[in-house]
């Protein structure tokens, strides 16, 4: 099974605290009040490519990255991609 699909099928344990709550909507300009779903949305994309570094899930969709720690499913942060 490939990251990706790991992931995947553990969408349901991606979760984030409230410091990364406010992390991603001021890093992203978003303006929701469930920030995992919006992100379990985007990773849910097909045009989403997830990569495993160490640690953490890398999810590149769109114009933004998500950062996903690969043992607890924890969104660490978010961030707009260079350019965009």
């Amino acid at each position: 099974m490939n990251d990706h699909e790991i992931l995947l099928l553990n969408l349901d344990k991606i979760h984030t605290t409230k410091m990364g709550i406010d992390r991603i909507k001021k890093n992203l300009g978003l303006d929701t009040q469930d920030v995992v779903e919006w992100c379990k949305d985007k990773i849910r994309l097909p045009s989403s490519a997830i990569a495993k570094q160490g640690k953490n899930y890398y999810v590149t969709t769109d114009d933004c990255v998500i950062t996903v720690n690969f043992h607890s499913y924890t969104i660490i942060t978010a961030h707009k991609t260079k350019g965009k």
